[in-house]
């Protein structure tokens, strides 16, 4: 079915009814009426959580428009519905197979990492439609090697290209703060990397791209150490503005580019604020993973979750639900495990964690649990759920009206 992100919730004088998760009990018990007829594991959307969090983040930008993270939904029906959302506007995909396979039904699919794989490129060299459609990320004039390598610019479309430039602060007496990305870091490494894409055949520079993850990845209320996020996220920002204004400065007397891309979900409205930003991308906030709970600026709803069935007892305080192990990517530490949210109070054992094969969990509403029980989780990040599952249950109130294949629902492993 078709997801309606644009209609309006039920007229209701109750904060409740448009906005459900503020009671966590009537949310989480409708969501487990919702599923009760189906076996577990089930991966459930809520519509009207799905909405807030789309309309929200437009809000948030400011009228910038939003590029859709694919790698942050992979279902392909909700990445269809946002994009049929005023304010939402292209694609940022995470490999080249995945963008060539989205280029078939959009025109605007930018790739956010570099990619060496040939046969992808070969496929992307021999289309002009696909070359027309499907724009490239570079950092390194050796990733053109590998292009031409594999179809040289006489024999093949002209490739559309963007810089990925290195957004992390390099914070005096601290060091490099951010993740590790680009290595063209200064206004003059941008241009000399632009320079030599303008000398190449067969290549044309449309694009920049900066993601400051060390700001929008970051949430700045998790705990004791907020105050130095918040200073850092703050020096970094300041530092950020002037230094993108400079390269965007720099490309343009060089390529006429079509877009400046910056930001996440954690930094909508700092990025939008920056005037050399065309467009900004998310994607994590429409599913929301539990990441995201962590920060002072905004509160999204937990629109995707999933749910697992206790099978059996331990103790009177423990109940063991099979499987759970469904890490995030990232450092291994205790924010990457899937959280339990329903019953409230839950946690999973300190040397068990979440468990490939079960998942005990710990707390007084243990007690009341029985076998065939259902606990709901949500996932640290938000688009890696839909690598465990073949589709979501798109739930509305307390009923399933329809179902959404995930990528792997439609056969498709990209990375």
């Amino acid at each position: 079915m078709s997801l309606d992100l644009l209609a309006a919730p039920a007229a209701s004088s109750s904060v409740a009814a448009t906005t459900p998760w503020t009671d966590p009990a009537a949310y989480w018990n409708d969501m487990t009426a919702a599923v009760a007829h189906l076996s577990g594991p089930v991966a459930a959307i809520n519509l009207a959580a799905l909405r807030y969090n789309a309309l929200d983040m437009t809000v948030r930008a400011s009228g910038v428009p939003i590029r859709v993270a694919s790698k942050s939904v992979r279902v392909r029906e909700v990445i269809d519905a946002t994009l049929a959302l005023a304010g939402y506007q292209g694609i940022l995909a995470f490999t080249l197979p995945e963008a060539l396979w989205l280029a078939q039904t959009h025109d605007d699919v930018v790739v956010g990492y570099p990619s060496v794989d040939r046969a992808a490129i070969a496929q992307l060299a021999a289309d002009p439609d696909a070359a027309q459609r499907v724009t490239l990320m570079v950092d390194d004039l050796a990733q053109l090697d590998v292009i031409d390598a594999v179809a040289g610019p006489g024999s093949r479309a002209v490739i559309r290209l963007a810089i990925d430039a290195d957004a992390s602060w390099r914070a005096p007496g601290l060091g490099h703060i951010g993740v590790r990305r680009s290595p063209v870091h200064d206004p003059a490494e941008v241009a000399t990397l632009a320079r030599g894409i303008a000398a190449r055949p067969g290549f044309r520079l449309v694009g920049l791209m900066m993601y400051e993850a060390q700001i929008a990845g970051q949430g700045d209320a998790t705990g004791s150490g907020d105050g130095v996020v918040r200073w850092m996220q703050r020096r970094s920002g300041h530092e950020l503005l002037a230094r993108r204004a400079a390269i965007v400065a720099a490309l343009r007397d060089i390529a006429p580019l079509e877009f400046v891309n910056g930001g996440g979900t954690g930094s909508l409205e700092l990025t939008a604020s920056d005037q050399a930003v065309t467009e900004v991308t998310a994607g994590s906030g429409l599913l929301a993973g539990h990441l995201f709970d962590g920060y002072r600026g905004f509160d999204l709803a937990p629109a995707a979750a999933f749910a697992l069935e206790v099978v059996r007892k331990p103790t009177d305080d423990i109940a063991t639900v099979l499987g759970g192990g469904w890490i995030a990517s990232g450092p291994p530490v205790a924010s990457r495990q899937p959280l339990p949210v329903w019953p409230a109070g839950l946690k999973t054992l300190g040397r068990e964690g979440a468990g490939e094969v079960q998942t005990p969990l710990q707390g007084e509403s243990a007690r009341a649990l029985k076998v065939g029980d259902r606990v709901w989780f949500r996932h640290s990040k938000s688009g890696e759920l839909a690598e465990r599952v073949d589709a979501y249950q798109l739930v509305d109130g307390a009923h399933v009206v329809g179902t959404a294949p995930t990528y792997r629902g439609e056969g498709k492993a990209f990375l």
